[in-house]
């Protein structure tokens, strides 16, 4: 689970990256609701798993049927990125599609979850053998990873929260962004 985590940290930083600099300031999908909606709500779910996922694995061992539900976390994180690789061609078309830099930090990204799958799935498997618990069992890593992880699962869940928020049309939710028909032409 060590490496995994030190993985999970790179994925971290990447994530953020691609959504502040791809999502918020090249796209501006906030500000393209309701068109960029399918892809902010897709957003906003994988986020609030993401966020479960940076706050929970550094401390707590998920044993019996609780390695189910992180599975089952798992894998719905994987159908929510599948879908948003389908839906963000449609959403971004109207935008000149998706930028290429953004495809290739894509790839990376997913190539590195492979990783951090890697180093996963045989823990759940293991860990699905015991009793069933939410058991604290911090993960030997060094204190600053922990608090960096901490940080990435408040910021993750802050950027979902922010996509969820624009993706319902509630009022500023394009902010900073001008919406469509405030801007120039």
């Amino acid at each position: 689970m060590i490496t995994a985590l030190w993985l999970f940290a790179i994925q971290g930083v990447l994530g953020a990256f691609d959504t502040l600099y791809y999502h918020e300031w090249k796209a501006r999908l906030p500000a393209h609701v309701p068109g960029a909606r399918p892809e902010l709500l897709l957003h906003a779910a994988r986020d609030f798993f993401y966020a479960l996922l940076f706050a929970t694995l550094p401390w707590i061992a998920w044993r019996g049927a609780w390695a189910a539900v992180l599975g089952a976390v798992i894998v719905a994180e994987i159908g929510i990125t599948l879908a948003d690789f389908v839906v963000e061609d449609r959403v971004r078309a109207p935008l000149g599609g998706v930028y290429p830099g953004e495809r290739c930090t894509h790839a990376v990204m997913a190539l590195l979850y492979g990783a951090v799958l890697a180093h996963v799935v045989p823990e759940l498997l293991a860990n699905g053998q015991l009793p069933t618990a939410l058991a604290l069992a911090p993960v030997p890593i060094p204190e600053g990873l922990r608090v960096v992880l901490g940080l990435m699962a408040v910021g993750v869940f802050g950027s979902g929260a922010r996509d969820l928020y624009a993706a319902l049309r509630l009022p500023g939710g394009h902010w900073p962004w001008p919406p469509p028909r405030e801007r120039a032409s």
